[in-house]
């Protein structure tokens, strides 16, 4: 093996602009998205919703009721899906609708090797005014932008991935929320992942853009609540300086050894712990809130406490982002919005002190249930307080 010479700086706690590879990298990505995709200097196509083909099914399937969709080993998608190639030497491809169906990879194919992927998810609703709505997609997009550049995937335009999503809910929208089932609703999911097939650890020069709408069944809260593991001392889910703020594959498949051995025991889902003061960052996949009151010494005030963000160790959620917005501009006068680093031992003792009121978890495929009265009209306003993309199909 060669001598392997180290460049200044290679010092861990090094202060110089430098040292920050990966934040630089994706902070100059983000600035400029479009600027990522072609390795070379000739320009190349960006994503453009506004060619987007169309090439309908053939075979289209009887939608399911929820109860039926939900109830195989199986996820049951919508009639078709979007799809789009991207090559760095001439970019994005046109967009295609198409029958839902298997994609084609090589065996050497980078997201198989190397975890070149990302993904979002979001939901479309079907409303009581028989709107079919989707919730704030504006953020999914950016933030699958933000995801797809941190693993080295291309950039694009995230309004034109919102007009993807948009496109596909007007073909097959209609069908899969009909009227007469207001209040249902299907999960979208976004992805991009690495197909160039050459092995090698290197920045994919192929990928592809996929878009499904399927059927996810309700997580409701179990009688009794949630019950919380805390992660085992071998393990933790995301660290600061690595990737848990990106919506990536490789922030979950690791996760579900220890999930399984923890719900063999009796709890539902882990609550990642990190750090040697062991703060309280999400649990299971979700962010993570508790509900409870300052001692007496510190005003007895209530608090909504969660995990701050400026540490990238965890996903910047969607609803996280919601809920704590409108506690801001809704219950000032009730709740104090917290994010702050706190840990275990914190929770233990308001527990032992009765200080705690309530917690729960927020994600896109949970909901919120059986609120206090006092957040019940936070969580009520979600989808009326906030900007949401409304259509009528």
């Amino acid at each position: 093996m060669p001598p392997v010479a180290l460049t200044p700086p290679y010092s861990r706690r090094s202060s110089e602009p430098d040292a920050d590879l990966a934040a630089t990298a994706l902070k100059k990505k983000l600035a400029n998205p479009a600027a990522t995709l072609s390795t070379t200097n000739v320009a190349v196509q960006e994503l453009d919703a506004s060619k987007l083909t169309f090439s309908f099914t053939t075979s289209p399937r009887a939608v399911p009721d929820e109860a039926t969709a939900c109830s195989g080993l199986e996820t049951i998608c919508s009639d078709h899906m979007i799809c789009c190639t991207w090559k760095a030497a001439t970019g994005w491809e046109n967009p295609e609708l198409k029958p839902y169906g298997p994609l084609s990879l090589m065996p050497t194919a980078s997201v198989l090797h190397y975890a070149t992927e990302c993904f979002e998810g979001l939901k479309v609703y079907r409303g009581y005014d028989g709107k079919l709505r989707l919730f704030r997609p504006d953020c999914n997009a950016n933030r699958m932008l933000m995801s797809s550049l941190r693993c080295s995937l291309p950039g694009f335009e995230p309004k034109e991935l919102e007009k993807l999503i948009i496109a596909l809910m007007s073909v097959d929208g209609p069908k899969w929320l009909p009227r007469d089932r207001p209040g249902s609703y299907l999960y979208l999911r976004p992805a991009v992942i690495g197909t160039q097939s050459q092995l090698g650890v290197q920045a994919p020069r192929e990928a592809l853009l996929f878009i499904t709408a399927s059927f996810m069944p309700q997580m409701d809260t179990p009688v009794g609540g949630m019950r919380l593991h805390t992660n085992p001392e071998d393990m933790i889910r995301a660290w600061v300086g690595g990737f848990g703020y990106a919506k990536l594959g490789a922030n979950y498949g690791p996760s579900l050894l220890a999930t399984a051995e923890a719900r063999q025991r009796g709890y539902g889902q882990i609550l990642w712990l990190y750090g040697p003061q062991n703060e309280c960052t999400e649990a299971g996949a979700s962010n993570f809130f508790i509900v409870w009151r300052t001692k007496e010494s510190e005003g007895g005030r209530l608090q909504l406490i969660t995990a701050p963000l400026d540490d990238k160790l965890i996903l910047d959620g969607v609803t996280r982002r919601s809920l704590l917005t409108l506690a801001r501009e809704r219950l000032a006068d009730e709740i104090e919005v917290v994010e702050r680093r706190y840990t275990i031992d914190e929770v233990i003792e308001a527990h032992e002190e009765g200080r705690i009121v309530e917690s729960f978890a927020a994600g896109t495929a949970v909901r919120i249930l059986d609120p206090l009265p006092f957040l019940s009209s936070l969580f009520a306003l979600l989808f009326f307080a906030l900007p949401s993309l409304s259509f009528s199909l």
